[in-house]
């Protein structure tokens, strides 16, 4: 059954606008240590690149906050929700400490799809209720 779907669209100009504003502290807050060890590297090949990473993890967690119905309130934050890829590519969506915790006990799954194209990042949250 679904709980909640929830979706976003950013803007990659706005987000390279925020960080040339704040620097790394920027990422420092969104990204979890593992997806801020893949943005450094890609930053470090291609700052395009790192951008649009950036841009996709941004939108994809707030598309999983809609998803929720919890915004970016307890016990949803930025760095207890992660995108990581499996070998094929696809995204999923791994939770960790309070949010995992609650999420579990919600008996709760979730479905993330997310795409960038030259201005903006997209994505596409499906969360369900394990029957």
């Amino acid at each position: 059954m679904i709980y909640g779907i929830g979706t976003d669209i950013c803007d990659i100009r706005r987000i390279a606008a925020t960080f040339e504003r704040q620097g790394e502290r920027f990422a420092e807050r969104v990204l979890s240590d593992a997806e801020l060890a893949v943005w450094r590297s890609r930053s470090a090949r291609w700052p395009k690149r790192g951008l649009r990473y950036l841009a996709t993890r941004f939108s994809a967690k707030e598309a999983f906050s809609k998803a929720i119905g919890k915004g970016m309130r307890t016990p949803m934050s930025w760095r207890l929700c992660e995108i990581v890829n499996q070998r094929s590519g696809k995204p999923e969506i791994v939770l960790h400490g309070g949010l995992k915790d609650w999420f579990e006990a919600e008996g709760l799954t979730a479905h993330v799809s997310v795409t960038d194209e030259t201005d903006y990042a997209a994505s596409f949250v499906v969360v369900e209720r394990k029957e």
